[in-house]
């Protein structure tokens, strides 16, 4: 079997390392691929959103599965593409992507299917955004409606801060064509988790959860990035939270997009927050996370590639999909600077000193002319590791991450700190 993993990032690198471990997995193409996912495959110089591109090297190779990572060539429709021309894909269409592609979408999506959400109002004029936040009670939420790298975020603590989001998302274009609308939500407390499901469009296995920390600050300050560090399973993770979560938030939506003709197959990332008053939803994601899935794939006791051919089958009902009962930590070491500017091109040493049982997925990482590997963005390495409990997992992380070196490297040192 020929399989093609578009995306360059760590979750990419989980992904391949986890299909790698099935004997009907010949060769293994990762799009474009980063300096880690060369040791497990080969990496293809196309970039994740060229549709034409990916499409013509699929045709040409014989792709018989391709596994998309990120949320952007979802949004651009390369699941149909591909699906037009008899290739096996993995992932949402176009349209059922929109339930992470437009933060409207998905609110009017939960409204419709009588999911728990917060409270929002949606705006394009931001003269009318200000006078409806200058009515609000504070803290409020603003949110850029489409994609942003998970930077489109604002929780503001008043209503200068609040005027601020609404300027640089609606007059700034901060965000370019993904902040032609914001939507504005209450402001909702409690714990967060991040909820998995793999769906074929009528049925969803078995839910895994966990809990990522998304500021680059320890104590969960400063501005958000694309997730500094996360674990699994969280401390309050039940199995009648689970249950609950299944039938008054999965399911519904599952069924809801199958009524309108909508369907839905990949995998579902739910964003909750466990209120006082139960679950509600925060946001959905059309794909796995990233670093969540550097903790949860390792966790995964099924075939990846067995799941993944039923979702795609409508046939996941017949496959049970099995989490293991262990804890896994993850620590994501970035380029110092990020989430704003920063350097690269840093030799990263120590990676041969790592103890065997933890993991290390690349993710801003390439190899240079001398074959040595350098940092190649923000988020530069995640290192996980498995264990009996959360602790101990974390304690194990932590060793190795200081033996990984690399000019201005930062590293959260909270991370899973329950």
């Amino acid at each position: 079997m020929n399989v093609l993993i578009i995306g360059s990032g760590g979750r990419e690198h989980a992904i391949a390392l986890k299909i790698s471990e099935n004997q009907d997995v010949e060769n293994i193409y990762i799009a474009p691929g980063n300096g880690g996912t060369s040791n497990v495959g080969t990496n293809i110089n196309i970039q994740e959103n060229d549709v034409g591109q990916l499409l013509a090297f699929s045709l040409e190779k014989a792709i018989n599965l391709t596994i998309v990572g990120p949320e952007v060539p979802l949004s651009l429709g390369i699941v149909d593409v591909f699906e037009e021309n008899n290739l096996r894909i993995f992932g949402p269409s176009q349209k059922a992507s929109e339930i992470e592609s437009s933060k409207l979408f998905s609110k009017d999506l939960m409204r419709r299917c009588e999911v728990d959400t917060a409270r929002y109002a949606a705006f394009d004029d931001p003269g009318n955004a200000i006078e409806y936040i200058s009515k609000q009670n504070y803290p409020i939420v603003i949110k850029a409606d489409g994609l942003a790298a998970g930077k489109g975020v604002y929780i503001c603590e008043n209503l200068s801060e609040a005027t601020s989001a609404v300027n640089e998302i609606l007059v700034d274009r901060r965000f370019g064509a993904s902040g032609q609308k914001i939507v504005i939500e209450e402001f909702l407390e409690g714990w967060e988790v991040s909820v998995f499901a793999f769906t074929d469009g009528t049925s969803s296995s078995n839910l895994i959860g966990a809990c990522d920390h998304k500021q680059i600050g320890e104590g969960n300050t400063g501005p958000n990035t694309g997730g500094m560090g996360a674990y699994s399973p969280p401390s309050r993770w039940t199995k009648g939270l689970m249950d609950q979560i299944n039938s008054e938030i999965i399911t519904p939506i599952i069924n809801g997009m199958l009524k309108e003709g909508n369907v839905y197959k990949g995998v579902l990332f739910v964003g909750l927050m466990i209120t006082s008053s139960g679950p509600k939803v925060l946001e959905f994601n059309c794909r796995l996370g990233d670093p969540e899935t550097q903790v949860i794939l390792p966790l995964l006791q099924t075939d990846l590639i067995d799941i993944i051919q039923h979702c795609i089958d409508g046939t996941l009902e017949t496959q049970e999909v099995v989490w293991g009962n262990k804890s896994a930590v993850c620590v994501v070491m970035a380029s110092g600077g990020y989430p704003a500017k920063y350097e690269t091109g840093f030799i990263i040493g120590g990676m041969e000193t790592i103890d065997p049982s933890v993991e290390i997925y690349h993710a801003g990482t390439k190899l240079n002319c001398m074959k040595q590997t350098i940092t190649n963005g923000g988020r530069v390495l995640a290192l996980s590791a498995v264990a009996n409990s959360v602790e101990e997992a974390r304690a194990k992380v932590y060793r190795n991450v200081d033996k990984v070196d690399f000019k201005n490297s930062y590293v959260r040192r909270d991370i899973a700190k329950i």
